[in-house]
């Protein structure tokens, strides 16, 4: 079982499909896919992949390959949704997922939030001291997930697995056709903007740094990222008018 939410009325047209980032989930979007949705006037369709939230849980640990693993089941699941045009959002993870995944869905754009193509050492420090704090953060997380701990070391010990330094899916880049939007937080702490230099080396991206965000600017700077991004989503939407 899949735990997933519909927000707004389905018109045919582009729809929103939001991957939620490493210890992510539905309501660890809080209002994000909510307020883009009304903003930009397409229903969104936001759901907790195996081992988060509610859905059911994972087998850990999980391989390195994770994120391929997790791109290869996106088109049956839009399939079953019967979302045939999306626009995938990602955050993170997520955003990972929805790079390697657009040469087979084929979206109509993508929004990158934070997102990763290859590993650097900010990261895996930043791993590392989640992994130390986990004591702390565990409470925290299982107000979002059933299955924290799955949730947790599944992706904790998969990026810090010295297996994992050589993840790279830039080759994946080439692939995309759609336009691209990538948002990224000035001091996020889990990737710098070498991630974004080397997106836009391969792909022509709009690129949106929010000045002393983090790895999360969607949240800590919301009102800017949500107004940018549905602003991007309208404006695809208006080329797409005029190209039909």
């Amino acid at each position: 079982m899949i735990e997933s939410v519909w927000i707004g009325v389905r018109d045919g047209g582009p729809e929103l499909v939001f991957l939620h980032e490493g210890l992510g989930s539905i309501t660890q979007w809080r209002d994000t896919p909510a307020v883009i949705a009304e903003l930009s006037g397409r229903p969104a369709f936001v759901y907790a992949r195996q081992g988060y939230g509610k859905s059911d849980p994972a087998v850990v640990p999980r391989p390195l390959t994770y994120m391929h693993d997790e791109a290869a089941r996106l088109p049956a699941i839009l399939a079953a949704e019967g979302v045939r045009d999306p626009i995938l959002i990602g955050h993170s993870d997520g955003a990972s997922i929805a790079i390697i995944a657009a040469r087979v869905v084929k979206p109509a754009a993508l929004v990158l939030i934070a997102p990763h193509v290859f590993v650097e050492d900010v990261s895996v420090r930043s791993i590392e001291q989640a992994r130390d704090a986990y004591a702390e953060l565990r409470p925290k997380l299982a107000r979002h997930h059933a299955d924290v701990d799955g949730a947790f070391w599944g992706w904790n010990r998969a990026w810090l697995d010295p297996g994992f330094r050589a993840w790279n899916i830039e080759e994946y880049l080439a692939q995309i056709t759609a336009p691209v939007l990538i948002v990224q937080g000035e001091a996020d702490e889990y990737g710098t903007l070498a991630q974004v230099e080397a997106i836009v080396r391969r792909v022509p991206s709009e690129i949106f740094i929010v000045p002393r965000a983090g790895h999360s600017p969607h949240l800590s700077h919301a009102t800017d990222v949500h107004a940018r991004i549905a602003q991007f989503i309208l404006a695809q939407s208006a080329q797409s008018a005029r190209s039909g």
